[in-house]
């Protein structure tokens, strides 16, 4: 018999239990928006997110381009594949900017192996056998539970644009996504910056239109975090061959550190309550003819923008290099 007061026996175990097994939270459900190609931070910052789904903490659940090259597809395909996640679902642009080659896609594409076969086997031989990007967000949306989904933008705006212009696009991304991280924008100068240069009307139509928060990395964060060349050479050197490494090499002539802008946008989007950033208030970010970004604070505002506080740097560059380099 128990003592008056005393707790029955199996909810105490079922006590012990959860705190010794504690119950994982769900892993963020990640669209990532990319202009594969352009720069080799979109490549490390790939690697990042199957970093963090094997750690369980996010699930890739697509990713479409906005870099109208026939090579971005097959390039992204690869990366997916090398970490054994073949089946993620892949959209490529049509009628996209900066088609241009890049020696970033090209030469892990290409690469073969002493048999004469791909070295990094792939599904997706070009871009044009995908699903249109905003067909497959739109797909892939209406898979997902109502506001579980967090897109990573960063590169153009030119998808999100279109796929809240497109006939129920705009409801659809207010009932599945709760947070945009979109790498975009310069919030310490007047000075007009990559991502939103390239395609200024569809920037203004996301920064004006997008119907759930968006947390914005701008061009000074990532320019304060470089990437090594140092972490290249040795973090990835635990596989004989690794694509994102040969992209690096091919980007620019080695030894070269490289800002990390596109990885702070992830890691913010994965892990917003990791202290890595501070945010600014609430408020309005604003795009004018030439691409500079300027921001208006506004209570209740949707949008706001990381801050980098210096003794962040170290800690924050840290988890930076070692998701990226992360073996699979």
């Amino acid at each position: 018999m128990l003592k008056s007061g005393s707790m029955p026996v199996k909810p105490l175990l079922a006590i012990l239990l959860a705190a010794a097994f504690p119950v994982l939270a769900e892993p963020v459900r990640v669209i990532f928006d990319t202009d594969m190609g352009n720069d080799v931070d979109d490549a490390l910052a790939l690697a990042m997110l199957h970093a963090l789904e094997k750690r369980h903490e996010c699930r890739l659940v697509a990713v479409t381009l906005t870099k109208d090259n026939r090579w971005a597809a097959p390039f992204v395909d690869l990366v997916n594949t090398f970490y054994r996640r073949a089946y993620i679902p892949v959209g490529a642009i049509r009628n996209g900017k900066t088609p241009g080659d890049s020696k970033m896609l090209l030469d892990p594409c290409r690469r073969k192996a002493a048999d004469g076969s791909w070295l990094y086997p792939r599904r997706i031989d070009s871009g044009t056998e995908t699903p249109d990007s905003v067909e497959l967000l739109k797909r892939v949306l209406n898979e997902q539970p109502d506001g579980a989904v967090v897109v990573i933008q960063v590169g153009f705006s030119t998808n999100l644009a279109r796929l809240i212009a497109s006939p129920g696009g705009k409801p659809l991304v207010a009932r599945k996504v709760r947070l945009l991280s979109a790498m975009a924008g310069n919030f310490q100068e007047a000075k007009p910056e990559y991502n939103v240069q390239q395609d200024i009307p569809s920037a203004k139509v996301v920064f004006q239109e997008w119907p759930s928060p968006v947390v914005f990395s701008g061009w000074e964060i990532g320019a304060q975090l470089l990437f090594p060349a140092t972490a290249v050479e040795q973090g990835f050197a635990w596989a004989p061959f690794h694509p994102v490494a040969d992209a690096y090499r091919a980007y620019k002539k080695m030894p070269y550190d490289r800002p990390s802008w596109d990885l702070t946008s992830v890691l913010y989007a994965v892990r917003p309550s990791g202290r890595y950033f501070s945010l600014s208030p609430a408020g309005r970010v604003l795009v004018d003819e030439r691409g500079v970004t300027r921001f208006r604070e506004e209570p209740g505002g949707p949008h706001r923008y990381l801050i980098l506080d210096p003794a962040q740097k170290a800690r924050t560059l840290e988890a930076l290099v070692e998701l990226a380099t992360q073996p699979r």
